[in-house]
């Protein structure tokens, strides 16, 4: 019955492919391929010619999935056709199931069309067989047509069997364009043979063939290759001599150069000099990776010419790789007269550079330049001499406070202050500068003070507090909170009470440097809960949340009936955060009222407590008339059930 079923259906899938009704034919090409209908492939590559789209691509479908000799042989004949889509499609059918039988193409390879010759070189380059690499070394030797002769080239690279090596071997002295393709194909078979195949078509290759062979070379990167491409750096063109160099800096990449042998390095480092100056960003690149390893003082200097001539923006890569190879040969004259030049684009060069080196020697020049170079260098050279230098640059550094007024160059010398603990009197400069006419001048010696941490500067914020100075009051709780809260708890507690809200806001935060030991001070604390300044609200609910115990949660439940809603919008965060299942009431009552913002964030809230009655809360706002609410709420609900797997 079953036999007589599918023999039923096969003869009705064959009558369906044959209807004028394109749904039908691609619904029955569709059900041809599943069942593998051997007996539909003629219809199928009938239908492949058809105009309607849709029916193309279930032919081809079907044709895909049938597959074997028959469907081939059908095949074939498509490459004839004068409408390149049909011989698109054929073709590409073929490259794909072309391995079921390569003998029904190989009468093709001897036709009289040389466009189907080439056809079936390409698709043979995609059938992975033994067979097929035979019948493309016949072609790629015999064959009278160069076209065809190259596409067999292309397609050995494809297959990159190394059993082709000796075919494209004896295809070298082919015509200059099947050349480069059997370059290609040897470099993409990555065998030994390929590559010793290489090295001895070099001498006997034109300049452009040589040339693809050094880049192959060089991409495939066997050490082997490093004394042939040494010997043929003599007597060959500059571009050539280039791209060697790119190849051998390639193979021995950076580390390895400078294992070279005295000689060696002494040629390479001659040609790599040359080679920065090559149009192809690719030599330069290469040019300066080998200088960075071997590169000597003259080289510096050709380096720095380079590096001035760039456009640092729009040669961004170029232009740091130069810098980091001047770092990496160091310190030495040329860069310093560089440093003394009186063209400040290769004065910056030389300081980028300088930066990298980890050298103390640079410091002396970059101070002089500093008094006669513009603003822009200035900036740049007060911040390196801030990293590099040492407690014997302070008289530089002290002459910068009394004397310029930009605030980059006095924020960089406070930094410089800040991290030199061991220098004499550098904390009276530094806290001299709290009182300067500059915020941001004003914030950096704060942190230097804060940084260079000494019982000294404590004492004397604790005096600074008691200012009348409302913004000298705010940096001395501020600084005092980060030396020691408990050393300077008396002055943050008063400050607690300051009329000033935003030196009661920073005595709040003070407290967050404590952690969770700040608990022991709620009862100071508790209070600016209902202070009359909403930024002060905040900071105290924010370091509820950071203590997290239970004994702060009702109070974060309190702040939830604040008046301004960015106080209720940090209780609901901390109480997600602590996972407070007590909260979950409150949070679910307040939906009802809550602005979009509160809304989303109550429901991430619930998201991350979990539990029952929150999931029951969630499941309830997934049909809220919000989409993005429902969404909202959704994930909500699918975080709180990979919580439970």
């Amino acid at each position: 019955m079953s036999m007589e079923n599918s023999q039923y259906s096969a003869a009705q899938i064959l009558e369906a492919l044959q209807s004028g009704d394109n749904d039908v034919v691609r619904s029955a090409a569709f059900s041809a391929g599943d069942m593998g209908l051997k007996e539909a492939v003629p219809l199928l590559c009938e239908r492949i010619k058809s105009e309607n789209i849709g029916v193309q691509e279930a032919a081809e479908y079907g044709l895909r999935k049938i597959r074997g000799a028959q469907s081939i042989v059908e095949l074939l004949p498509l490459l004839r056709s004068d409408e390149a889509p049909v011989r698109n499609v054929a073709m590409d059918i073929l490259r794909e199931i072309g391995v079921d039988s390569i003998e029904s193409m190989q009468p093709y390879l001897r036709d009289d069309d040389p466009d189907l010759r080439i056809f079936i070189a390409d698709i043979l380059g995609y059938c992975l067989s033994h067979q097929s690499a035979l019948l493309l070394g016949d072609a790629l030797l015999k064959d009278p047509e160069v076209n065809v002769r190259y596409q067999a080239a292309v397609s050995l690279g494809n297959l990159a069997f190394p059993e082709s090596v000796n075919d494209l071997c004896q295809a070298m002295h082919d015509e200059e364009w099947v050349q480069f393709a059997v370059v290609e194909a040897l470099a993409k078979i990555k065998d030994p043979s390929a590559i010793n195949a290489l090295v001895q078509l070099l001498p006997q290759s034109s300049m452009l063939v040589s040339s693809a062979i050094i880049d192959a070379l060089g991409g495939l990167g066997d050490i082997k290759t490093i004394p042939l491409l040494f010997n043929s750096l003599e007597n060959v063109s500059v571009v050539l001599r280039h791209k060697i160099v790119k190849a051998i800096v390639q193979i021995l990449s950076g580390r390895s150069l400078s294992l070279l042998a005295a000689k060696s390095q002494e040629r390479l480092r001659a040609y790599l000099l040359d080679a920065l100056s090559d149009n192809d960003e690719e030599i330069q690149m290469a040019a300066l990776q080998g200088l960075s390893a071997i590169g000597k003082e003259e080289a510096s200097s050709a380096i720095l010419d380079l590096a001035t001539g760039l456009d640092p923006e729009r040669k961004a890569e170029l232009y740091e790789a130069a810098i980091r190879a001047i770092a990496s040969i160091g310190y030495n004259d040329i860069v310093r007269d560089a440093l003394r030049s009186e063209d400040e684009s290769r004065t910056m060069i030389a300081m980028e550079a300088c930066q990298l080196m980890d050298d103390h020697r640079p410091v002396e020049e970059i101070k002089n330049l500093f008094w006669r170079v513009s603003r822009e260098l200035q900036r740049a050279a007060v911040a390196e001499v801030a990293q590099l230098g040492s407690c014997d640059d302070m008289p530089f550094f002290l002459s910068i406070i009394d004397e310029c007024d930009d605030a980059e160059v006095l924020k960089s010398a406070l930094v410089f202050f800040g991290n030199q603990h061991t220098c004499p009197d550098v904390e009276d400069v530094v806290f001299s500068q709290l009182d300067h006419r500059y915020v941001d001048v004003k914030e950096m010696a704060l942190e230097a003070c804060i940084n260079l941490h000494s019982a000294n500067l404590n004492a004397r914020f604790k005096e600074r507090f008691r200012s009348d100075d409302a913004m000298q009051r705010m940096m001395a709780v501020y600084a005092l909170g980060r030396y020691s809260v408990t050393e300077n708890l008396t002055e943050i507690t008063e400050a607690l009470e300051d009329e000033d809200p935003a030196i009661r806001r920073v005595a709040v935060e003070a407290f967050l440097n404590l952690g969770g030991v700040a608990e022991r001070y709620l009862p100071r604390l508790l209070p600016r809960l209902f202070d009359e300044d909403k930024d002060v609200r905040v900071a105290l609910v924010d370091l509820l949340g950071q203590i997290g115990t239970s004994a702060v949660m009702p109070h974060l439940v309190t702040a939830l009936r604040d008046e301004n809603e960015w106080v209720r919008i940090r209780a609901i965060e901390a109480l997600g955060v602590n996972k407070n299942a007590e909260a979950v009431p409150t949070l679910a009552q307040m939906l009802e009222h809550a602005s979009p913002m509160v809304a989303f964030k109550i429901i991430e809230a619930l998201g991350r407590i979990g539990g029952n009655v929150a999931f029951s809360v969630l499941l309830g706002m997934m049909d809220h008339e919000d989409p993005e609410i429902q969404h909202a709420a959704a994930d909500a609900v699918a975080a709180i059930q990979a919580e439970q797997e």
